[in-house]
């Protein structure tokens, strides 16, 4: 016979490992399936010091491991494979894999979002080297330097604000001759003194040996220590596709409570509509989705 388990959590970050330990704690029998490494957007980050607990800041791939080893610790499996597709009708859900299919009476999705990528060469290579997606979490590194933001949507507002408030200098560049960041926004980047726009504007070369020196925009070489990269998120929802009900942005529409539009079906961390997108909204919400999982099993 097929084994049946209580939950699989498609997902190895911090919402899809706090969820399989809430649910491993209950008794419930849980599988982590993960495509590549745990720790999902955390691992792009060297010092997270907006986690509780770590006074002195934890690098995100030793978090990860801490968060999935205590959650193998109570019995949790983790699966390392790549989600194909998934059959949601019925008690029994099924997802489908390259190595095989998984059968659960509940699925918790924790497949996150990725940040949009400008798609240059070096790119990946100076990620974290000089190349960053997350002022927040990356900004401190930047204190009295010279940084450049690309975007001119909400989040990259709120980035050169952010990083204006640390760094000597900040360019935001965007493509348009307007930002299309809400209005609220415009009147405190226009009055930071240390914000310059470039508009019309596009990085389209990263530029250096082991680490991010300089860029080029619009054929002009800018001496940077670093650039926050802010054009959006790319949720993983592709194997979702006309299966549960997604946003405009692609994101699970799912509220507090985690609840999807199909009974036994969980959207936790960034992959469902929510406010915010830290680390520590991701774990809250794995340990909803856990509990909601289980009062759906006791019913």
């Amino acid at each position: 016979m097929e084994h049946i388990y209580d939950s699989i959590i498609i997902g190895g970050g911090p919402a899809g490992y706090t969820a399989a330990l809430y649910a491993a704690r209950a008794g419930l029998d849980t599988a982590v399936i993960e495509r590549m490494s745990v720790g999902g957007q955390m691992t792009l980050t060297g010092d997270i010091e907006n986690y509780p607990g770590f006074d002195e800041g934890i690098d995100g791939i030793t978090l990860g491991m801490k968060m999935q080893s205590g959650a193998e610790k109570f019995g949790v499996q983790t699966v390392y494979d790549e989600v194909l597709s998934v059959d949601f009708r019925g008690e029994v859900k099924k997802v489908v894999t390259f190595g095989g299919e998984y059968l659960a009476r509940t699925v918790i999705i924790a497949s996150g979002a990725n940040p949009r990528e400008l798609g240059l060469e070096n790119e990946v290579s100076f990620t974290g080297k000089g190349v960053h997606y997350c002022a927040h979490c990356d900004g401190r590194f930047y204190k009295d330097k010279t940084v450049v933001v690309v975007g001119g949507g909400n989040s990259a507002a709120a980035d050169a604000l952010y990083l204006s408030r640390l760094v000597k200098k900040v360019y935001l560049v965007h493509r348009r001759d307007t930002l299309r960041a809400t209005k609220i926004y415009h009147e405190p980047l226009l009055k930071a003194d240390n914000i310059e726009f470039l508009w019309n504007s596009e990085v389209t070369e990263l530029i250096g040996d082991k680490k991010l020196s300089a860029v080029k925009v619009n054929g002009e070489i800018l001496d940077v220590d670093g650039v926050f990269i802010s054009i959006g998120r790319r949720p993983a929802t592709e194997f979702l596709k006309g299966i549960l009900p997604i946003d405009e942005q692609g994101y699970i529409i799912a509220g507090e409570d985690t609840k999807t539009a199909i009974p036994g079906v969980f959207a936790a961390g960034d992959v469902r509509t929510k406010t915010l997108r830290q680390i520590v909204t991701a774990v809250s919400d794995g340990a909803v989705a856990a509990s909601q999982a289980e009062e759906y099993l006791s019913k």
